[in-house]
């Protein structure tokens, strides 16, 4: 089956209607304000999951106008290789670049290397990977998440005021790739030289239709795409990533192990000395090679609910 791009590019999407009997809006309809000419630049951010995967595509397609500049994609050096194959195959069929940008050397690097106080007391780490953490004192609590502020939104904002500086534009709109699914994720731009669009709600598209319309076009189906660490990983992604992925669950359990060693390592006032915080991955605070992931459907009981992980970066 050729995976090129067909030459027609007409919306085949159904589109449900939406609340209160209105039909789905055009997908140009949220830029009206914005303008497409001259001083206005398109560029979509792109996580390389399923909706922003398929957003790029119908672009591609012609399906969503104007034609973007280009697509940014903010690596965090974490993602599982099935993302990373999928992003070169992805750029192959696009007719506008894909950007890949990076925060230093990476989430992992960030989050494991010591940094020496100021003062010269000791040495200190970043908790920007979020975790579930058990305290000496018998508690157990939830520690910040501030990765995707440092190593997505952030990286970028930058590229994008890069672009802006090259192409002499006055203004910038950002695809979103949000499902009609996702609304409470949307989000407007706090720059104000940034407009944020969600051409996929728009078109009234769930991540449901983002999969027909990749199966329609002869297209294989986007990875899911997040940190192969990532918490918010649901016992049914976890389970997926094992038995699937492997070696990526295995990287998964490292740094779980060097992440409570480099906390460990940190050298703390006597007042806080007296609650050590040992992160883990697993909202069971167990280690994750010792979570059992098994579902209930293994234990002969019957599933009364769909448990699928959207994740809360990659789309």
């Amino acid at each position: 089956m050729s995976l090129e791009i067909p030459s027609a590019a007409h919306d085949t999407t159904h589109h449900p209607p939406a609340r209160g009997g209105a039909g789905p809006l055009p997908s140009r309809g949220r830029v009206a304000h914005v303008g497409n000419g001259a001083g206005v630049v398109h560029v979509i951010s792109l996580g390389a999951g399923v909706q922003s995967s398929v957003m790029a595509l119908m672009a591609a397609h012609g399906e969503i106008a104007p034609m973007p500049k280009c697509a940014i994609f903010a690596d965090t050096k974490a993602e599982p290789q099935s993302v990373y194959r999928w992003l070169d195959w992805l750029e192959k069929r696009l007719p506008f670049p894909v950007r890949r940008v990076i925060q230093g050397a990476g989430l992992v690097d960030d989050t494991l290397r010591l940094r020496r106080r100021k003062d010269n007391t000791g040495y200190w780490s970043p908790s920007g990977v979020p975790h579930y953490n058990r305290n000496n004192d018998g508690t157990t609590g939830h520690g910040p998440r501030q990765c995707t502020k440092a190593f997505k939104i952030a990286p970028i904002a930058r590229e994008t005021r890069r672009i802006m500086k090259e192409s002499g534009a006055q203004h910038i709109v950002r695809w979103i790739g949000i499902s009609l699914d996702e609304v409470h994720r949307m989000k407007p731009s706090r720059d104000k030289y940034s407009t944020h669009i969600w051409p996929l709600i728009d078109k009234r598209m769930t991540r449901h239709d983002c999969k027909l319309w990749m199966d329609r076009h002869g297209y294989p189906p986007a990875p899911r795409s997040a940190c192969v660490f990532c918490p918010y990983h649901s016992d049914s992604e976890w389970r997926r990533l094992k038995i699937e992925e492997p070696e990526e669950f295995e990287l998964a359990v490292k740094f779980e192990r060097d992440y409570q060693q480099t906390r460990s390592q940190q050298t703390r006032s006597q007042q806080t000395r007296l609650r050590v915080v040992v992160p883990f991955l697993h909202k069971s605070c167990v280690p994750l090679s010792q979570v059992d992931f098994s579902t209930d459907e293994d234990h002969g009981q019957q599933v009364m609910f769909g448990n699928e992980c959207e994740g809360l970066c990659g789309v």
